[in-house]
């Protein structure tokens, strides 16, 4: 079994239950809007992490997208994603990458819905949620070839 810590949209803010809700996971992804790069090597010290640029992390030594593979399965992590309005250019690319899960970010609402065989996941804001939702990062595993987002709050 994989477990894997998703979250997003922190903004810089680095509350101690952050940390403490991503314990035991066996890697992280976050979906972009991090802060300072010193929380990617938290993240890091945690347990291996993907991370994605998000519209206000500047500069930041990481990429705009990525592609990783845990528990067997194969992950696009992208910011700003409307699963609903796929934009051309990443609708081809997500046909030759032949995801399972796309996370993304940015909105700050969870989002959780199998779109085309692809499930997509936003674990909203882990600091600054919106649309009447908590603060909270997604707990996935992934059993047996089975994916299992749980939403947790903070």
């Amino acid at each position: 079994m994989t477990t894997v810590g998703v979250l997003s949209d922190n903004h810089g803010d680095w509350p101690p239950h952050i940390a403490e809700s991503l314990a035991g996971v066996d890697a992280i992804i976050h979906a972009g809007d991090i802060g300072p790069y010193r929380l990617v090597l938290d993240m890091e010290g945690i347990a291996p992490t993907t991370a994605v640029l998000g519209n206000t992390d500047g500069d930041l030594p990481i990429n705009e997208t990525a592609v990783t593979t845990l528990g067997g399965k194969t992950f696009f992590v992208q910011h700003i994603i409307d699963p609903h309005r796929l934009q051309l250019p990443l609708r081809e690319r997500l046909k030759r990458i032949e995801p399972d899960v796309v996370v993304f970010g940015h909105t700050h609402e969870p989002f959780c819905e199998t779109i085309g065989g692809i499930l997509f996941l936003n674990p909203g804001s882990v600091t600054r949620p919106r649309g009447g939702s908590q603060p909270g990062m997604i707990r996935l595993t992934i059993d047996n070839g089975n994916i299992t987002p749980q939403f947790i709050e903070l």
